[in-house]
């Protein structure tokens, strides 16, 4: 398996000079940077793929809570013996209200709990934690106050778990909202929630919602906290959203509609996930987007965690995988309009249209949004026809917006030829190019920026993930052999951080039940959350980022698979520190002395970070969360030289005091 990966990734000519060779000199020059690097150079890339916001960030646990899925009573099962045929009804009032139609009218008669009743499965089931408070809230009308609700958990058994009573006091035509709590008194991955109407009367129900009290910042209705944690603790430099392939939508009438996600949470337009039907091996029937994470709370979070936002519309376009619709180019206006009006929204002051809109929602500072990308994965003449279209208008208005475009689905061939050299001829802003290939691409192609020009458009990498088996496999697998091989990438990425000054792995997130695309950077499951190796590569690199480009060598030459080798440094001026990063890609132990060049004085020992497995196939597991995790320590600088031991498929950190 060693050997097959070495001679796979690196070349079985580049395998003999390792095993011969056993000391190597790094040449390091720190007087010599060779450009900056971006504060937004490591960032995270968000879909909603693989329940990454229903069922993932967004905590609401209730499945389908306005009945709005294609089968309005799916997530929902009937319990009791005193329903009778016509008690529970879904009714539809399209033309009222299109944007929320459904909602269930329940008629019920002397009704006892236990005797007409509701169960919601939640997503995968509920995650429910024991001495947690849960905030359950919905949507009521009624002629004649006469019925109450009982809120009531249980566990997969369906033994109660945490009970409260909602009374239901309003009458007439209007909607209202009634709310209660109750703490779980057990800890259960798979719960469930039973709603018991007691009395009698007729009541409407709709946007039946229950929510754990610890969500992120603690706030109401909020983004489930462990999953957030794990972003903030990384330091992104942006947050790419809303994805993606769901940017597109399967046909133009399911893309993303950003401003059908803003504002009242009973007024967002639901619609299918694209995700939902797109692999026959991997169906997810119930896999819709409800936008109770919508751009409002994207850009929000995106402050919390101090990365700048990363909004990408759709152009026009459709999956060119799936429909590959288009829109005529003489009725585009509403989607440049989009464009503009989002913005404002971000933007503009409150006294304008959109920047009061961001107001009502809490926000009246400006979310200073300075990145917008002009589709997703498309390609194309007819991308590119559009792409002008938009570019004109934006840069007209907002100048200083910098325009995301682009390059196609891979990173070479007749697309990306021809998008790459238009796009450089229209002087783009930022490239968007996406490489999902095996370990040894990545490897391979450490040089890939190294000749890119160093003036005109800049690059962002923006989804790459090493694929141990193939593109979309479900044996796809987040293991060290995977990890390393970006690793090994990203420092020429680094080096290169003059050109690419933007970079994020994809996906982001995925729920170990409700996957539809392998690898994925963090796993969870309804209570617990965890980082992958991959997950560990991005967070060394996001934290060890540095803002000088420094030049290393090895034989006056890059190091960018040498001996099994990859290097790149970086100086962090405010910290007046040296970050150097080390790949040992092959099954030997190397000793690699890094001297260092036009440094006057060094402390006399840094920090080392080390990531090091000899078994390339290991993964991280819910059970086993930090299998393969950074370990710190210290090391020795003796005059300007560090001395290092690299491990056999390491990678390796220091951080130097100047």
């Amino acid at each position: 398996m060693k050997k097959q990966f070495l001679n796979l990734c690196v070349g079985a000519a580049l395998l003999a000079p390792a095993l011969a060779t056993a000391q190597k000199t790094l040449q390091v020059a720190v007087n010599a940077p060779k450009g900056e690097i971006q504060p937004t150079m490591w960032g995270v890339f968000f879909e909603d793929i693989n329940m990454g916001a229903d069922g993932g960030i967004y905590a609401e646990l209730v499945k389908n809570r306005s009945f709005e899925f294609f089968r309005p009573m799916m997530g929902w099962s009937i319990k009791g013996k005193g329903v009778k045929e016509g008690d529970l009804l879904i009714q539809n009032r399209i033309e009222e209200k299109p944007s929320n139609p459904r909602y269930l009218q329940a008629t019920v008669r002397n009704a006892a709990k236990g005797d007409v009743g509701l169960t919601n499965e939640g997503f995968k089931g509920m995650g429910i934690k024991s001495g947690l408070r849960y905030d359950f809230s919905v949507m009521y009308r009624q002629q004649a106050p006469g019925v109450k609700l009982h809120v009531e958990l249980t566990d997969s058994t369906g033994k109660a778990i945490g009970s409260t009573v909602v009374n239901l006091p309003n009458a007439g035509e209007e909607w209202h909202k009634a709310t209660g709590s109750l703490t779980a008194t057990a800890t259960e991955a798979k719960g469930r929630m039973n709603l018991w109407l007691e009395g009698t009367g007729r009541v409407d129900l709709d946007m039946v919602s229950l929510f754990p009290t610890d969500t992120w910042k603690g706030r109401p209705g909020g983004m489930r906290a462990d999953m957030i944690q794990l972003l903030a603790d990384m330091k992104p430099g942006f947050v790419r959203f809303p994805g993606g392939c769901i940017v597109e939508g399967y046909d133009l009438s399911q893309r993303y509609q950003w401003k059908k996600t803003i504002g009242p949470l009973e007024d967002r337009q639901l619609v299918i996930n694209r995700w939902n039907f797109e692999f026959a091996h991997r169906p997810s029937p119930d896999y819709f987007q409800t936008f109770g994470l919508g751009f409002f709370e994207y850009f929000q979070l995106s402050e919390d965690i101090g990365a700048e936002p990363l909004p990408i519309l759709n152009c026009g376009m459709a999956c060119q995988f799936n429909t590959a619709e288009v829109v005529p180019l003489d009725e585009l206006d509403p989607y440049v309009q989009d464009a503009l009006d989002l913005i404002e929204f971000a933007n503009g002051d409150v006294q304008t249209k959109w920047g009061a809109v961001r107001a009502q929602m809490g926000h009246p500072a400006p979310f200073n949004l300075k990145y917008l990308g002009i589709g997703n994965e498309n390609w194309g003449p007819q991308y590119l026809d559009r792409l002008k279209i938009f570019t004109k208008a934006v840069k007209d208005k907002y100048p200083n917006i910098q325009l995301i475009t682009s390059s196609g689905t891979d990173p070479n061939g007749d697309r990306f030829d021809l998008l790459n050299t238009e796009l450089r001829k229209m002087n783009a802003d930022i490239i968007d190019e996406h490489y999902y290939r095996p370990p040894g691409w990545f490897l391979q192609n450490a040089r890939r920026y190294d000749n890119y020009p160093r003036n005109g458009s800049k690059v962002f990498a923006g989804e790459y993930a090493a694929q141990t088996d193939r593109i979309a496999s479900p044996n796809n697998k987040n293991s060290w052999k995977a990890a390393i091989a970006e690793a090994a990438f990203m420092t020429g990425l680094e080096r290169n951080a003059d050109v690419v000054t933007m970079a994020s792995y994809a996906p982001l997130f995925a729920h170990s039940e409700g996957w539809q695309w392998t690898p994925d950077m963090i796993w969870v499951d309804n209570l617990r959350a965890y980082g992958t190796p991959n997950y560990y590569v991005q967070k060394l690199y996001s934290l060890n980022k540095g803002n000088k480009i420094i030049p290393v060598t090895l034989g006056n030459e890059t190091v960018a698979g040498q001996d099994s080798l990859f290097a790149s440094a970086a100086v962090d001026t405010k910290t007046n520190e040296l970050i150097l990063k080390l790949v040992n890609a092959s099954e030997q132990a190397q000793d690699v002395t890094m001297n260092l060049q036009g440094v006057k004085k060094l402390a006399a020992q840094g920090k080392l970070t080390v990531m090091q497995s000899s078994d390339l196939d290991l993964v991280n597991t819910l059970n086993n969360p930090q299998a393969l995790a950074p370990k710190e320590s210290t090391i020795a600088v003796k005059g300007k030289a560090v001395k290092l031991n690299a491990q056999p498929y390491s990678f390796n950190v220091v951080r130097i005091k100047m």
